[in-house]
């Protein structure tokens, strides 16, 4: 019997004792970073559709278009959140849905607070890096932990799910800066931000660094690297992109993560059960 199926078996034992109970996210995986790739992309085409193809804000920054997508995708974002607090155990597409939701916020907010706001991408991820510290600063204040591993309540989901949105629209932020301040490019940009991803997964193998830690950086940057893909996609060739249609790509990359999610089972991830505290 391999390791994996020892662990599994023995996962599997834990839980059916009481031992273990399933948190409402899933287990972090490489399916989790292929499909939260996936939906950063999509997040980054998906918000460009809405704002710039459909209402036309990257011709005037000023005419309220981003401030519109803004409120659609922070409105679905919201019921889709809620429901997810309220279901009763880990759905997966109920759960990458609300990821996507918060990659199209973000997308739509970096770009509101970058262009209408004129707050530049500097100082856009300056705030937005200072806004998700400050919600994980207070989630450890409050739980002790800003592990995943966690996320079973509905204050710990409240918490979980503001530090995505933060991390999503900072992540958004550092791929505009990086591609254009930087001046780095999408394709560039894309195999920066890939290579920290592997840094990181060398780091996790190889080291005894926080994997609390080394999650949330992975998790941040993972949204730079959807970001620039994304642009990489569909901005014009004179910009250093492949201008592909919009729709087009968020629909292709919407199709992928569905067939991820229907061919490539997750199962909840776990935390420690009350069973266990009780009988210790």
């Amino acid at each position: 019997m391999t390791k994996l199926g020892t662990t599994l078996e023995s996962r599997d034992a834990a839980a059916m004792n009481g031992i273990l109970s399933e948190t409402k996210v899933p287990e972090v995986t490489l399916i989790f970073w292929i499909i939260k790739i996936a939906a950063t992309t999509l997040g980054e085409t998906g918000g460009d559709t809405v704002t710039m193809t459909w209402l036309h804000a990257n011709q005037n920054a000023h005419s309220h278009g981003y401030l519109i997508g803004t409120g659609i995708f922070l409105t679905l974002l919201a019921v889709l959140v809620v429901w997810q607090t309220l279901a009763p155990k880990f759905h997966p597409f109920l759960y990458w849905a609300t990821i996507v939701a918060s990659t199209t916020a973000g997308t739509t907010m970096a770009d509101f607070a970058d262009r209408s706001l004129g707050i530049g991408y500097t100082g856009g991820s300056t705030l937005l890096f200072l806004c998700l510290m400050s919600t994980l600063a207070l989630w450890y204040w409050s739980q002790g932990s800003i592990s995943v591993q966690t996320v079973n309540t509905p204050k710990v989901e409240t918490f979980y799910w503001v530090a995505i949105t933060f991390s999503q629209t900072l992540g958004t932020a550092l791929g505009d800066w990086a591609a254009d301040t930087g001046g780095l490019g999408y394709g560039d940009g894309s195999l920066v931000f890939g290579a920290g991803l592997v840094l990181l997964a060398g780091l996790y193998f190889w080291t005894d660094i926080s994997r609390v830690f080394l999650f949330w950086a992975a998790f941040i940057l993972t949204r730079p690297l959807g970001a620039t893909m994304g642009d990489l996609l569909d901005k014009p060739i004179k910009h250093g992109g492949f201008d592909l249609s919009r729709p087009m790509a968020s629909a292709v990359i919407a199709l992928f993560i569905l067939c991820c999610i229907v061919i490539l089972p997750q199962r909840a991830g776990t935390h420690p059960g009350a069973a266990s505290e009780t009988a210790t």
